[in-house]
């Protein structure tokens, strides 16, 4: 029962401004991720892009917003988050109104490149000041819990509202419809939001982000096209900048970061529930419409419904962790995750796989943002303010990475089948077993860690007779991160 008083936080009407702000800020980029995936051959027919280019649409956004984030999120902390996400939303209005009025393919790509850099900057940025204005504990886990809701929320209204303008609009106003809401932050956040604190070294490990930079756009473009020519580049940079950063005086992202058992599993856990779920709704998306025949409106609701699960998750999350602790909460998550789609694999070709289909992601949309929320919670805490760029980027690198490489992964594995409904199934069986055993292995990952015993002193040590060893780190219950850091 004391676990339950430090989960009921009570806000300043000035944290609730920068809330409604930042989460408003992060609705609206996931809005501009999803609303013109139901509007590309509208788009293709606008501007003279074959079809056989419609994918380049997605490609164009994903490549720098997987491959910039990292950079982005680390430059925060070192030029200052504020002037990041403000530049980042300002960027945002620039490309929405050049792919608005793009007449041509060349000014549509080049629009969604720009939206993918104004995503790279903007998103990490928010995240970071919303982790350095809200302390670890209640009050963090209850904003990142509204996060997240938000996040796959605008995923949804996205998907919704894009089929809903293009049929009664055009595709431009796809474009259109988040400049209004990004003038109104410009107008609001710069009285709102402080930088907080900087990197003690105001300088960008250079070498190092030319190579994670280049070696994530290497991966993102080898997975979305299935380059093994990309791929073998990509491999070849990361392990540079492993090597790279290994040696620099400042890195990147120091390499004692990456080893903290709270930022490598919950990003482990957050690449799994990122890389299966959207995945999944994208093949249910082509069973939907392919195989029940449903319009992209109809699809639309099919997702909506189960999508107000999303928002009660995000709103929970944040008393599931209080109550019960990252580690805890980021297992169950993905657990119900993956045991919500076993459902699926019993779907056929009649309207009756509704009633199969319709709960089942309701309860997996559940799960999913529960994962979203505990992840996210788990890579940040535990660091310093002036370090909460860096978590956050890797956060969201994890995620961009993620959704670029689900999809295509599982659509390789279904094409293995000769029919769809079948290679839909094995796909869907695949993403099953990779989440529950992914669960599983940050189960462990995330187990708490024992004490240090007191080392002993030769005679050669510099420590004092008295002094205390340095301990491992231990497991707070209320966020399932280190109390103490090695």
């Amino acid at each position: 029962m004391s676990a339950i008083p430090p989960a009921r936080v009570r806000l300043t009407t000035r944290e609730r401004l920068i809330l409604f702000v930042l989460l408003g800020a992060g609705f609206m980029l996931a809005v501009d991720f999803s609303i013109l995936n139901v509007a590309f051959p509208e788009i293709g027919a606008g501007v003279g892009l074959s079809r056989g280019a419609l994918p380049w649409i997605t490609t164009a956004y994903m490549l720098p917003a997987a491959g910039f984030t990292l950079v982005f999120g680390r430059l925060g902390d070192l030029v200052g988050r504020r002037r990041l996400f403000l530049g980042g939303i300002s960027l945002l209005v620039a490309a929405s109104l050049l792919g608005g009025f793009a007449g041509g393919p060349g000014l549509l790509l080049t629009a969604r490149v720009l939206q993918g850099f104004a995503t790279a900057m903007a998103t990490p940025a928010a995240l970071s000041l919303l982790t350095s204005t809200f302390r670890e504990g209640a009050a963090r886990d209850r904003a990142l819990g509204l996060n997240g809701a938000l996040l796959s929320g605008g995923f949804t209204v996205g998907a919704m509202v894009g089929g809903s303008l293009v049929s009664l609009l055009s595709w431009r106003a796809a474009f259109f419809i988040n400049v209004p809401v990004a003038i109104l932050i410009l107008a609001v956040a710069p009285a709102l939001l402080v930088e907080g604190a900087r990197s003690g070294h105001p300088r960008l490990d250079l070498p190092g982000a030319v190579a994670v930079t280049g070696g994530l756009l290497a991966a993102t473009y080898a997975i979305i096209e299935r380059n093994w020519l990309a791929g073998a580049v990509a491999v070849v940079l990361l392990v540079a900048f492993f090597g790279i950063e290994r040696r620099a005086a400042v890195p990147l992202v120091p390499i004692p970061v990456l080893r903290r058992p709270t930022v490598a599993w919950g990003n482990a856990g957050g690449l799994v529930a990122f890389t299966m779920e959207p995945a999944m709704i994208f093949l249910m998306t082509l069973y939907l419409q392919g195989t029940l025949h449903l319009s992209p409106l109809a699809t639309g609701f099919v997702f909506g419904v189960p999508g107000l699960a999303s928002i009660g998750a995000g709103v929970v999350a944040g008393r599931f962790l209080g109550r019960h602790g990252a580690r805890r909460v980021l297992t169950a998550g993905l657990t119900v995750q993956g045991l919500a789609t076993l459902p699926l694999l019993l779907t056929g070709s009649g309207r009756w796989a509704l009633a199969v289909l319709i709960p089942a992601l309701f309860v997996g949309f559940f799960g999913h943002v529960t994962a979203i929320v505990a992840y996210t919670v788990t890579g940040t805490s535990g660091l310093p303010d002036a370090e909460q760029g860096l978590a956050t980027g890797l956060t969201l690198m994890t995620q961009q990475v993620a959704i670029t490489s689900g999809i295509p992964i599982l659509s390789a594995v279904a094409a293995t089948r000769s029919g769809d409904l079948a290679g839909t199934h094995l796909a869907l069986a695949v993403d099953v077993a990779v989440t529950l055993v992914g669960a599983a292995l940050v189960w462990v990952g995330l187990r708490p860690r024992a004490p240090r015993p007191p080392a002993r002193l030769t005679a050669t040590s510099a420590r004092p007779a008295d002094a205390p060893a340095e301990p491992e780190a231990v497991f707070t219950k209320t966020s399932g991160q280190p109390a103490t850091l090695a």
